[in-house]
């Protein structure tokens, strides 16, 4: 039996459809008939399980894929997608602002939240169906339910049960709130976008990046907005100089910033919510968003039926290859704890897909990862820490550089932007790069492919800047930080 599976990229707006795509692989091998019903079965239609199901397929595999929620997971739905199309929402409040000083002196219109909220749903409404189209063109068979693992080949939905050579967990995160009295009364990312009305007075419960880019966007869009954290400063396992630069950045912006501090409870009163602190203090809301933290999301997935290691943190163990302890069973992406980012779960889908259905021995390198945080100004960083890179690399040379975007000369706005490269001394190549500045994420992207290739401070020097460009500063960082 040869199997042949066609494939049409799709192209939105000149660019593809899905972060990463590309062309699926077509196979002329000879596949031998199983007695399982698929060769794999995936759980969870996220980034990582459409992308491992699609090349599989590629490859000449017989694939199903089930997801019980939404195409495209996550990202698509409740993360990276509408969460951008909020911040680009939130940053036109300041641009109405900054434009009166280069002559545009019109009064700013007026934000309206169910047109934002009703256009969003339209655009992930889109994005679904061209998931749905991926996979039906990759020639896998899509089932909509919650999957569950009966044993090590068989997976039931609903009544259904259907056989496997291999399964594959791909399901994701969910947020985590933790209980409390009045917990009922705070919302998570998944219902935060879909508010019935725009609330004037947002509490922010968190230190994490979800939690910081959420404070940017209602204080961007007109909400009162407080950011709680119980730590000292936000941005755990974020270089330490941008997390001083974040909280300075964002309280200047008009964000209420509180550390060290927690809510006791949350109670609903007439005019909105009302949360008692640990310090005694005493908050007024229309909403309280918890963006606490996310847990693997493994509920009803039938894990007591197999051999699927779980560790302290919630977390499926795998090995490199993606492999739990049970052999035929496979998890990769947000579900087994590592990096949570949706890139890489595209990543691991598809060097899982090639090992296992290519012949090809296929690793991610986990190594520079660039990342981006969308607060005003954005963060952008790869590489180490500095606490990291003195640990890992011993002595180190720091550059740093904190500025005024020559827009805001204009503009009046008080921001600065921060830059810091952290060399290795004994080699010279650069280890560690980090911003918080206009087009961060934009200008990091670029910045990780140099460093990917081992790029030394020499070759950073040597490279002619585009003038006049915030990036421009990254290549005339010429005097090393001294320290006080």
């Amino acid at each position: 039996m040869v199997i042949h599976h066609g494939y049409a990229q799709n192209s939105v707006n000149g660019r593809t459809s899905e972060p990463g795509l590309v062309d699926l692989p077509t196979t002329s091998e000879e596949i031998t008939v199983s007695s399982f019903d698929y060769d794999l079965f995936v759980i969870g239609a996220g980034s990582g399980g459409v992308r491992a199901a699609r090349m599989a397929a590629g490859f000449g595999a017989k694939v199903a894929i089930a997801e019980d929620r939404y195409m495209g997971g996550t990202c698509v739905n409740v993360g990276c997608v509408p969460k951008k199309l909020y911040v680009y929402a939130a940053e036109y409040g300041k641009g109405f602002k900054d434009a009166q000083g280069f002559g545009w002196q019109s009064t700013a219109p007026q934000f309206d939240w169910t047109t934002l909220r009703d256009n969003k749903k339209t655009e992930i409404s889109r994005l679904n169906a061209i998931y749905q189209k991926l996979l039906d063109g990759a020639g896998a068979q899509v089932f909509d339910g919650r999957a569950r693992i009966i044993d090590a080949h068989t997976v039931a939905i609903g009544e259904s049960r259907y056989t496997a050579e291999k399964i594959l967990i791909a399901t994701g995160g969910w947020p985590h709130i933790p209980d409390f009295p009045g917990s009922e009364y705070a919302v998570s990312s998944n219902e935060i976008f879909d508010l019935d009305s725009f609330p004037e007075r947002v509490v922010i419960v968190g230190g994490g990046y979800i939690a910081v880019e959420f404070a940017g966007i209602f204080n961007g869009l007109g909400a009162q907005t407080t950011q709680l954290y119980r730590g000292p400063l936000f941005l755990r396992g974020f270089d330490t100089d941008i997390r001083a630069h974040a909280a300075q950045e964002i309280a200047k912006s008009g964000v209420d910033l509180r550390f060290e501090v927690n809510v006791e409870s949350i109670s609903k009163e007439p005019d909105g919510l009302r949360l008692q602190l640990t310090d005694g203090s005493v908050l007024q809301a229309d909403a309280v968003l918890y963006a606490t933290g996310r847990k693997a999301h493994l509920q009803g997935l039938g894990l007591e039926n197999v051999n699927v290691n779980v560790n302290e943190h919630g977390a499926i163990d795998v090995d490199e290859h993606y492999c739990t302890s049970e052999p035929s069973i496979f998890a990769l992406g947000d579900v087994t704890g590592g990096i949570e980012l949706t890139p890489v779960a595209l990543a691991e889908g598809m060097a899982f897909a090639r090992r296992n259905f290519g012949d090809l021995d296929n690793q991610v390198a986990y190594d520079f990862i660039p990342t981006a945080v969308f607060c005003q100004p954005t963060i952008g960083t790869v590489g180490f820490t500095e606490v990291e890179a003195r640990a890992k690399f011993g002595d180190i040379t720091l550059f740093k550089s904190s500025f005024r975007a020559m827009k805001h000369t204009i503009s009046g706005r008080d921001e600065k932007a921060f830059m810091k490269l952290i060399v290795d001394t004994a080699t010279d190549r650069v280890v560690g790069v980090h911003m918080m500045g206009p087009d961060a994420g934009e200008i990091i992207q670029g910045i990780a492919i140099a460093m990917r290739a081992g790029a030394t401070k020499a070759v950073f020097d040597s490279t002619i800047g585009i003038h006049p460009t915030t990036a421009e500063e990254f290549v005339t960082l010429r005097e090393p930080w001294l320290e006080d």
